[in-house]
């Protein structure tokens, strides 16, 4: 998933269908991002589709581990968003979804809201399930079915 969403093509499509896939459901989203670095070419991609859709939903990143020094900061560019905000989790292969809701923990504790985790592939193997027993909707653009099914034809 790394060498699509860091080509050119493959970052305009991804932006492209999570931006219309945010808006076919109607989730509103403040900002977009996700866990590093799974995260990080596809919380770019989406925010300038929106932005080319006249939204803005900036991007931020959450780290696996507190910087260092410095601020010690979880989470990059969240630092203007008004607490509460709604903010959506992006990744880009869902297994279980313990990675997702590792970075919906550490934005909840920063005072944010997670209404909705939209991964690129699905792996089938419990993300949804686990995901919506918080209550948080779940979607994905695609699944490791799918795309198995298309490549056998």
């Amino acid at each position: 998933m790394k060498e699509t969403a860091l080509d050119p093509e493959g970052a305009f499509l991804i932006g492209a269908l999570s931006v219309d896939l945010l808006q076919r459901e109607n989730i509103q989203a403040y900002a977009v991002g996700g866990l590093t670095l799974g995260a990080d070419p596809l919380a770019t991609a989406v925010s300038l589709a929106g932005f080319a859709n006249g939204l803005r939903m900036p991007a931020f990143i959450v780290r696996k581990q507190p910087k260092d020094h410095g601020t010690l900061a979880w989470i990059e560019g969240a630092k203007t968003f008004p607490k509460g905000a709604k903010l959506v989790v992006l990744e880009d292969v869902v297994t279980t979804g313990g990675s997702s809701l590792k970075a919906v923990e550490k934005l909840e504790e920063a005072g944010f809201q997670v209404p909705a985790i939209l991964s690129v592939v699905d792996r089938l193997e419990g993300a949804r399930e686990t995901i919506e027993e918080r209550g948080i909707k779940f979607f994905s653009l695609c699944t490791l079915r799918e795309i198995r099914s298309e490549n056998s034809n």
